[in-house]
């Protein structure tokens, strides 16, 4: 089965705009925006290997405020986190991993469903979670994503649209990874701003109050306060709009035409 005309009209929508994704917060809004529709989630978690060490680095876009610093990680630890976990069998099989506590492991025609202990994953805060890769041991730069929190239960459309999707964000993300480092370096910040500071920052440079932020990312404006006070101390501004101007410089917000 493929997909229908309304998922392959946004298909290709989805797939012209990561062209333009270059900067970790242009991600963010590209993940929250028609890619949604194809594939719904709150939590992605995206790890990136460049050398032959075999080594991935992590990070996580999330929308949901279960899923925090604390939950992170503990699923990439080595070993015995998750994602560590699940990218082990992934490198067996190559194919689009479903995991869940629920239902018994099996393989079918693209994708394999694999169980994992129900403790983990509640703690954990990952559910209804599939992980996919691009490239393998052979490859000098590959990506592994975990997407987790979907909007419904995964079956063999979300595993071709996840290999479809693939290609596309393992090229965004090594473009977000090649200019992280050339941003860092230009901006000098004693602190580098973190997923969630990066999200935050995106929506004060448009504009959006405490209480807005709040509403959008789900989490309380007290919450929100305190990352904008820590988003201005590693910026060294005064204030948000010191704060908006010195971000769109850096190349740390997506500048919306």
């Amino acid at each position: 089965m493929g997909l229908n005309e309304e998922q392959r009209s946004v298909f290709m929508e989805v797939i012209a705009e990561s062209l333009r994704v270059s900067q970790r917060p242009h991600l963010f809004n590209w993940l929250q925006g028609s890619f949604q529709y194809l594939l719904g989630h709150e939590v992605m978690i995206c790890g990136i290997k460049t050398s032959d060490s075999d080594v991935y680095e992590y990070e996580f876009f999330t929308s949901s405020r279960y899923f925090n610093d604390m939950q992170f990680n503990e699923v990439v630890k080595a070993e015995t986190g998750i994602v560590s976990q699940v990218l082990k069998i992934w490198k067996r099989t190559e194919l689009p991993l479903f995991v869940n506590n629920l239902a018994q492991p099996s393989n079918h025609s693209n994708y394999s469903v694999i169980n994992i202990d129900s403790m983990a994953l509640k703690q954990s805060e990952l559910f209804n979670l599939i992980a996919y890769g691009f490239g393998d041991h052979h490859s000098k730069i590959s990506t592994f994503i975990v997407f987790s929190r979907l909007s419904k239960q995964p079956d063999s459309n979300t595993a071709l649209i996840l290999e479809l999707l693939m290609p596309h964000l393992h090229c965004a993300l090594i473009r977000v990874a090649s200019n992280r480092g050339n941003t860092i370096a230009a901006s000098k910040l004693p602190q580098r701003i973190t997923g969630r500071e990066a999200e935050i920052l995106q929506w004060v440079h448009m504009g959006k109050t405490n209480w807005e932020i709040s509403s959008i990312l789900n989490i309380s404006p007290l919450t929100v306060k305190n990352h904008v006070q820590n988003i201005l101390r590693k910026l060294d501004v005064q204030n948000r709009g010191q704060a908006a101007i010195k971000a769109s410089k850096l190349g740390l917000v997506k500048i919306l035409k």
